[in-house]
């Protein structure tokens, strides 16, 4: 069995026979056990997001930039790579599942944030240090668990936030100008590391310019396609529906896909795009300048919608009215991530690979910075600050290391380090299940209490 081999089968293990139960059961629960707050608070959370400051509120980064180094991490190339990764492994059936996803798992990453704020700690030079290895240490005591979760999380932020970025980057770029990745990965590599000097400030900056920008870029030109092809968006619906319960005929080079691979992709890519249940944004979240942990709780929970029901719908809709699955490349492979959304576009905007092309290379530089950030939380817990210098040095080199892997190997291996990330913070979450819902409620007792005083002053 080769490599590759190898990765797929661990892969389709890891996300077929467990996470995709205990990722899905997680969020079952925590809906019930807090009354379906992500649809009762939903409104709410979106307004947050774009309309409060806190300032004054103890944190090192604003909200707003919170949420950006967060959606630099999970609007990335999850949103436009990984979808197309997914409907060519599992059909258009696998975006239905990666929408179930998502709707439990914003929830789970509200809880995720509400803990994450309300046990974050502050390190020697003052800045805030927080997320799931911090939670399950001080709140559930078990000391292993944190300790296992910062060991994957460090090695997701290569796999996962590193390499598969650097590899859309620099393949999106060959196609283009016919530019070897070598060169890719250097160009990207040198950046990289300049930014990483600053240390999560400036990745706050960056994100919270670049990651409007390139929504605004990509979701523009998304929008015009469909509205080209208005006609066939009913028949795009009705085929991620129909093929998520009964699977997906071959279609020109696409060979076809069980239900099972649907799901399987749907829930893996789906949470490499939100990174709802990972326990990855919640380590941004407790940056965060905020009165109150349920605030910045809501806040994280909406970044799920933007990506999961915007971006990779959009994408995936992209993909159906342009039918360009399974066709192939002039290399004669079928032509599958980025490169498959490229053709998309060109199919219909003249120079449309070009946007693809800008939107992942933005898309793909701040999640490389917004994963340095998770990765170097994630040592400094388990090493302190000695090792942070050659985590950075480690991680800057490792976008080279991207650029110029197969991408049949940096996608399975992403997945697997996710999986393994993933599996410490849901069983944390699950064990600190009554500290969540208290803590949510009493936030939610809070709100009720504004929206009153709010009501009692509009009266006089």
């Amino acid at each position: 069995m080769n490599i590759i081999s190898l990765l797929n089968t661990v892969d389709q293990w890891l996300w077929g026979y467990i996470l995709i139960f205990l990722l899905v059961g997680v969020g079952l629960y925590l809906t019930v056990r807090l009354k379906g707050m992500q649809f009762r608070y939903f409104g709410y959370s979106l307004k947050l997001a774009f309309t409060r400051k806190d300032e004054e509120a103890q944190g090192d980064i604003s909200q707003f930039q919170s949420l950006m180094t967060a959606m630099a991490a999970t609007m990335g190339i999850g949103s436009i790579a990984g979808v197309s990764t997914a409907i060519v492994a599992g059909g258009f059936g696998a975006i239905f599942w990666m929408w179930v996803i998502a709707l439990v798992g914003m929830v789970t990453k509200f809880a995720e944030a509400l803990m994450a704020v309300k046990y974050r700690m502050t390190d020697p030079k003052g800045q805030m240090c927080g997320g799931p290895m911090y939670y399950i240490a001080h709140g559930l005591k078990w000391k292993w668990l944190a300790v296992l979760f910062a060991v994957c999380g460090s090695l997701s932020a290569f796999a996962g936030g590193n390499l598969i970025q650097a590899n859309s980057i620099a393949l999106a770029i060959q196609d283009m100008v016919h530019l070897d990745p070598m060169w890719t990965g250097l160009f990207f590599m040198l950046i990289t590391g300049v930014v990483l000097l600053g240390g999560i400030k400036s990745i706050g900056k960056l994100s919270s310019y670049l990651v409007p920008i390139m929504a605004l870029l990509y979701i523009s030109g998304g929008v015009w396609i469909l509205l080209y092809h208005f006609d066939r968006i009913p028949q795009a619906f009705y085929s991620i529906i129909h093929s998520a319960f009964n699977g997906q005929a071959a279609l020109g080079g696409f060979l076809g896909a069980s239900v099972m691979v649907a799901i399987q992709f749907g829930v893996a890519r789906g949470v490499s795009s939100n990174e709802a249940g990972l326990g990855s944004a919640p380590i941004a979240s407790a940056a965060a300048k905020t009165d109150v942990p349920g605030r910045q709780a809501m806040i994280s929970m909406s970044g799920v919608f933007l990506s999961s029901f915007v971006v990779c719908t959009m994408t995936a809709l992209v993909i159906y009215v342009t039918g360009v699955l399974g066709m192939t490349g002039s290399d004669g492979k079928i032509l599958n991530g980025s490169l498959l959304v490229m053709e998309a576009f060109q199919s219909v905007i003249p120079g449309g690979n070009l946007v693809v092309a800008l939107a992942l290379v933005l898309f793909g530089y701040t999640t490389i910075v917004g994963w340095a950030y998770y990765g170097e939380k994630c040592i400094e817990f388990l090493a302190g600050e000695r090792f942070i210098r050659v985590y950075r040095i480690l991680f800057t080199l490792f976008v080279f290391l991207g650029a110029i892997l197969s991408f049949e190997i940096v996608w399975p291996l992403a997945d697997i380090m996710n999986g393994l990330m993933a599996l410490p913070n849901l069983i944390g979450l699950i064990g600190l299940s009554s500290i969540i819902a208290v803590e949510a409620e009493g936030f939610f007792d809070l709100l009720d209490k504004e929206k009153r005083q709010k009501q009692s002053m509009q009266l006089y």
